[in-house]
């Protein structure tokens, strides 16, 4: 802990915006990583019940519980259900939850853009912070004894390479927490789009059983 504050105490002012964006990237990953996981359980949740009313073909059932659940599959196969007591037609079905996949992909996508910035952002004050510093350095050695430039300035130096590693200490987890997120992101994404498709192929199916019963009746 007292290497950590020496070699945070010796980068110079640059260290602390660099700082900032440090615990501003690291809030934004856990508020995001919170959010997606509570996404993936909610709509496993949410499928796990709808399911059994798809198949008993409780549509009004269906919809009802979208209305009480925030779960974005539960929107997204409501969404089929009202569309397909206006028509008959799969493509028409299937647009109306594409639309409810669309509507849902900006929420889990949120903010998740922000931290490969943060990351550039990090990088680039602390490559500013050692320019500063080196600038600062070379002009103290040209006005210094000439027996003490040589400590003197790999002392700067050494002092303003600090704000670089600083910088690449902090953009190198929010690029790895970014990509991490991403990749959680896609996956609940495409649950969606699956779990659409398997409750479509479930709505198509009682549709044609029903046509055929109809159709035996008659």
């Amino acid at each position: 802990m007292t290497t950590i504050v020496r070699f945070f105490q010796s980068g110079g002012p640059f260290m602390y915006p660099i700082a900032v964006v440090l615990v501003i990237g690291l809030a934004v990953v856990l508020e995001r990583w919170l959010f997606l996981t509570h996404a993936k359980m909610s709509n496993r949740r949410a499928f796990n019940r709808i399911l059994p009313m798809l198949s008993k073909r409780d549509y009004k059932s269906v919809v009802s519980f979208a209305k009480s659940d925030n779960a974005p599959v539960a929107r997204i196969i409501a969404s089929g259900v009202a569309r397909m007591s206006q028509t008959q037609r799969r493509d028409e079905i299937e647009f109306a939850m594409e639309e409810g996949v669309m509507e849902a992909v900006p929420r889990l996508e949120k903010r998740t853009s922000y931290l490969a910035t943060l990351a550039n952002i990090a990088t680039l004050l602390g490559l500013l912070g050692t320019i500063i510093g080196l600038i600062a350095a070379f002009t103290a050695v040209a006005n210094a004894d000439p027996t003490e430039k040589a400590s003197l300035l790999s002392q700067s130096i050494s002092v303003a390479m600090n704000t670089t590693a600083f910088g690449l200490i902090s953009a190198i987890p929010l690029l790895l927490f970014h990509a991490m997120l991403q990749t959680k992101t896609t996956e609940i994404v495409d649950s969606l789009e699956m779990a659409g498709v398997k409750c479509l192929n479930l709505m198509a199916d009682a549709r044609l059983m029903a046509a055929k019963s109809r159709a035996s009746d008659g």
